[in-house]
């Protein structure tokens, strides 16, 4: 995998055995990997070191995977992949709802995880941030660095920005970024977007006067303007 430091994973399942396997064949991929049987224990180990990609079980002890799920997505964009032993379509609409990457049902092959796993990092973690973006993010403090200069943003400031850059020049509906910056289907007013947008625009401008970092989009939404 080269010589680029290994993606770390973090494992969060609660049968011993199984999580085990998981780590060897995602090991044998080429990744790191961190084992948590806890649902309670999750939020601390994400704050400890943000991990490239998390293996979310449904079922836990003292924390239900959806709940998990549903809070990472407040700050954060990790990719997930929800693992569970229920197949019904309901629950994998309700685990994509919540945020998930993607959903496998167990018994899974182990060789179908790793792929699915090289697939999503591919995709969320490789093309999201082409080299010539002049933009790069910091996860753990909420920070923004802009042609070299830091910007400090606030928790819903940082998901928006983190949201729009997933997919430089891509047009993102108010509707869409409303879901993802309040996946518990909070009531806000319709111009929040449009207020945190203005705030962002702010602190970018300090920096960057002349660029139109995030351009609006009559009658559309938002995009990435980079």
């Amino acid at each position: 995998m080269s010589n680029e430091t290994p993606i770390d994973i973090l494992i969060v399942e609660d049968e011993p055995k199984l999580a085990s396997v998981m780590a060897d064949f995602l090991q044998a991929a080429g990744y790191t990997t961190r084992c948590v049987d806890d649902g309670r224990e999750v939020a601390n180990e994400v704050a400890r070191r943000m991990p490239g990609l998390i293996v979310l079980d449904l079922m836990l002890p003292g924390r239900d995977g959806r709940d998990i799920c549903r809070d990472l997505r407040t700050y954060s964009d990790v990719p997930i992949i929800m693992v569970t032993a229920q197949v019904e379509e309901v629950d994998r609409l309700i685990g994509l709802e919540l945020g998930a990457d993607d959903y496998i049902c167990k018994p899974f092959s182990l060789l179908e995880l790793v792929a699915r796993a090289k697939a999503i990092l591919r995709r969320s973690r490789f093309e999201r941030f082409p080299e010539s973006v002049p933009l790069q993010l910091d996860e753990e403090r909420f920070v923004a660095t802009f042609r070299g200069v830091e910007i400090e943003l606030t928790p819903i400031e940082f998901r928006l920005l983190r949201t729009l850059a997933a997919r430089p020049g891509r047009v993102f509906s108010r509707d869409v970024l409303m879901d993802r910056l309040y996946p518990d289907g909070r009531i806000v007013e319709d111009r929040t977007i449009d207020s945190h947008v203005k705030k962002i625009r702010r602190k970018f401008e300090t920096v960057a006067p002349d660029d139109d970092v995030i351009q609006s989009v009559y009658g559309a939404g938002f995009r990435l303007a980079l």
